[in-house]
């Protein structure tokens, strides 16, 4: 009869155990967020033509343009040297941007670091412009003598 009313050991209960590793699972999980300043790495695919890569370029440029001001700002590109890359730089230079490409300026003006990302989807290609303030994105209808929008501006801010 004394053996059913002492306790043996330092066990959990189950109520307490659940408590725990839930308490645990909790903590570890807040290490895995993602670092908000941390940008995407660029991508587009290699199969976009020149002349597609520079309406689309051109057409997310002017709307950068819109957000962050005019060429007010020196722009820290990251690319992955395929067509739409080059275009975008070409466009961000027409806009009186300064582009970097190595990271590295001579610390007296703003940076603003840009990545790109462009998923071909259904029959077109929705593109993402993101920056560590704002991100911008819109689909559009690829033919082989350029692009046109097919959705509206998505803009999102940060902060």
């Amino acid at each position: 009869m004394l053996k059913l009313l002492r306790r043996t050991g330092n066990r959990l209960g189950p109520i307490r155990c659940f408590a725990a590793t839930t308490a645990l699972a909790i903590l570890v999980s807040g290490c895995q967020s993602m670092d908000a300043d941390v940008l995407a790495s660029s991508a587009a695919p290699p199969e976009i033509s020149g002349p597609a890569a520079g309406a689309i370029a051109g057409d997310m440029v002017s709307r950068l343009a819109e957000q962050i001001g005019q060429g007010k700002a020196t722009v820290a590109l990251k690319q992955d040297g395929s067509p739409f890359g080059q275009a975008l730089k070409a466009a961000l230079k027409g806009w009186g941007y300064a582009v970097v490409t190595d990271q590295k300026t001579d610390g007296g003006a703003a940076i603003v670091p840009l990545a790109y990302v462009i998923v071909p989807y259904e029959g077109q290609v929705l593109a993402r412009l993101s920056t560590s303030s704002i991100e911008l994105g819109r689909a559009y209808t690829v033919t082989t003598s350029g692009a046109t929008p097919a959705s509206a501006l998505s803009l999102m801010r940060r902060g």
